[in-house]
């Protein structure tokens, strides 16, 4: 976890999700249109994620 993708996930989600897949941004990026907190929140969870590299 870094902090400055925390922060990025905070101020724009769909950016900070961009080196975990291509799935993971158009699902951020939607969660992103439909609100600004359901975007945020799946972007942290992908960004903590630590199953994930």
């Amino acid at each position: 976890m870094n902090i400055w993708s925390v922060l990025l996930a905070i101020i724009f989600p769909p950016l900070s999700v961009l080196d975990k897949g291509c799935g993971s941004v158009i699902i951020v990026f939607i969660l992103w249109i439909c609100g600004w907190v359901p975007g945020t929140i799946a972007a942290l969870v992908i960004v903590n994620n630590p199953d994930r590299q």
